[in-house]
């Protein structure tokens, strides 16, 4: 059948709800318009582009087999009209048209469409700050902007950089200024800690770490009140919790999150939400049911608290343009929604998870708990291995898994973990069906007892009280305060690793081996708080329960033991 299809936005959903849409019906007239020069093109890959790891631009915007997605690409093999430096000015919804401007000649048409889809995305938010307009301030929006800084770093005029902002992108673009360009880069964060929304503080402080041994500096509960400078060499002027301070920079990098492109939906009468985004449906229907909205400019369904939320990611973009392609098709297909599972490479650690942190659960009104443990990614026998942190979020009651993060060295063991979990999340998954997960087994991948079934048995061991601990942090405000007399650190741990603590620490660092503890009791006080810490948390729960058998009810276990003490930077120095 013949119809006028139009898609506004050509960098993600829209190329592939357009080209979706042709293989479907190919009688279809497709015209696909965006503002910018560059169409269709990975905006997930720009830190690896101005890294150097991508060393074309041209990459980004390819297909698989080298074929460059511009328009001539779109014409010649998806018979889809492409218009790049076109931009759509406003929609009569009555008489179902496009206002559209070039932006290259100024001349302006209307287009007709029967079905329209808006794929305008977002843009970065810019703080309202003096400053915040020089030259040298750069926001990552699009490729054309990567293109500008790899420009400067490659023609050696950037020293220094800060990055405000330590989310996905301002992390990801202080390793690839740190990493391959040498350059001296601070992060500065309004938030206490590093990828504030979806790590807890503990993982969170583990990244923070690794970073910093490579040479990325930060400022945490530090806010940017201005930037000085003549576009060449910057001051930026950083308000913290001792005072003002000034930090210099040729490069600015702002990274402090999206807002979605809404104007053209707002002008046109469509719902949009008061958080900003385009209301849709499942079948990525508008409150127009000839106009569709997806990717970073809408919400949708949260599928962990069943409210609707933004998430800007380009493979979500992605998938929910094919569900649109099939729509204006007429098969109404649904997007159900999404539980948020992302990942992250910083220098050689790796960070992912999925669904809420324990701040947000509670923020969403949820009775939530958090469980932290530390395992081998391998078997332990398997000289090819590394230690892998998760951290569950589960709900009191139903023991609902609510979300799970992690870190870990191993970033494709990291991530398939989490893409297990992320699979089981529209199901509503307990802590049994963590512990009963069926995964694929072999030394050299994982351990018999995978390190997820381990997180699910901690969880159920926490929620019904077999447990209690406390992890790497409140652990580290014990210790802190390990002078008070009212607590008793106990090292379950064999003697060569414990000798160095006892020798540090005398009086305050007391060790009795787990398969002995039983025999020992008379020698751990009852009348104080006992702390039980081992190298992973394992040994230490043992003695958790030989304790809890004999009576004692003052007792926590440190969840993932030094190791996790220690790629949190809060072990006690030996």
């Amino acid at each position: 059948m013949r119809e006028n299809i139009v898609v506004i936005g050509a960098v993600a959903l829209g190329p592939k709800a357009a080209c979706r849409c042709k293989r479907l019906n190919p009688e279809a007239r497709v015209i696909l318009l965006d503002r910018g020069a560059r169409i269709s093109y990975g905006g997930c890959g720009i830190p690896y582009y101005v890294s150097g790891d991508v060393s074309d631009a041209d990459e980004l915007q390819s297909t698989s087999f080298h074929m460059l997605r511009d328009a001539a690409f779109f014409r010649d093999t998806k018979d889809v009209e492409a218009r790049p430096r076109t931009e759509a000015l406003s929609i009569d919804r009555a008489a179902k048209t496009v206002r559209v401007k070039n932006l290259d000649t100024d001349s302006e048409e209307l287009l007709p469409y029967d079905k329209l889809v808006l794929a305008t995305g977002s843009t970065p938010r810019s703080l309202p700050i003096p400053g915040a307009e020089l030259p040298g301030v750069f926001a990552v929006a699009d490729l054309d902007a990567a293109v500008n800084i790899r420009a400067g770093l490659t023609a050696g005029q950037v020293g220094s950089a800060v990055v405000v902002g330590a989310g996905f992108i301002g992390l990801e673009m202080a390793v690839a200024l740190a990493d391959m360009w040498g350059i001296e880069t601070t992060v500065v964060e309004y938030a206490p800690l590093a990828l504030p929304t979806v790590l807890s503080p503990t993982l969170a402080s583990m990244v923070q770490r690794h970073m910093e041994e490579k040479g990325v500096q930060f400022r945490l509960a530090a806010q940017v009140t201005a930037i000085e400078g003549d576009g060449k060499a910057e001051r930026v002027r950083v308000k913290t919790a001792q005072g003002e301070e000034i930090l210099d920079a040729d490069l600015v990098i702002m990274a402090v999150g999206v807002t979605p492109n809404t104007g053209l939906a707002k002008a046109a009468g469509l719902s949009v939400s008061p958080r900003g985004g385009i209301v849709i449906d499942e079948e990525m229907r508008t409150s127009d049911p000839d106009i569709f909205a997806g990717g970073d400019c809408a919400e949708i369904k949260n599928l962990v608290t069943g409210q609707d939320f933004f998430l800007p990611l380009g493979s979500l973009a992605n998938r929910q343009g094919r569900v649109i392609g099939d729509n204006l098709c007429g098969l109404h297909s649904r997007f159900p929604g999404a539980a948020g599972a992302w990942c992250v490479k910083l220098f050689d650690q790796n960070a992912a998870g999925v669904g809420l942190t324990l701040e947000a659960a509670r923020r969403a009104g949820l009775d939530a708990v958090s469980v932290h443990v530390s395992q081998f990614d391998r078997a332990h026998f398997y000289p090819d291995k590394d230690f892998m942190f998760l951290e569950l979020v589960a709900e009191r009651g139903t023991r609902r898994v609510l979300g799970v993060q992690g870190v870990s060295a191993m970033g494709d063991a990291l991530v398939g973990r989490i893409g297990a979990v992320s699979a089981l999340m529209p199901h509503k998954p307990t802590t049994t069906d963590l512990a009963l997960m069926e995964l694929p087994y072999s030394p050299p991948f994982n351990s018999a007892m995978d390190i997820l079934n381990m997180l699910g048995n901690v969880g159920e061991n926490i929620l019904t009280g077999r447990n209690s601990s406390v992890d790497p942090l409140e652990f580290a405000a014990l210790f802190d305060d390990r002078a008070n007399p009212e607590l008793f650190f106990l090292d379950c741990r064999e003697l060569g690793n414990a000798a160095p603590f006892l020798a540090k620490y005398p009086g305050v660092w007391n060790h009795i081996p787990q398969g002995q503890l039983a025999g020992r009791l008379g020698e751990v006080p009852r009348d104080r708080k006992v702390v039980l810490l081992c190298n992973s948390g394992a040994r230490s729960y043992e003695a958790f329960l030989t304790l809890a058998y004999a009576g004692f009810t003052n007792v926590v276990n440190v969840a993932g033991g030094m190791a996790s003490l220690h790629t949190a930077g809060v072990d006690p120095k030996v």
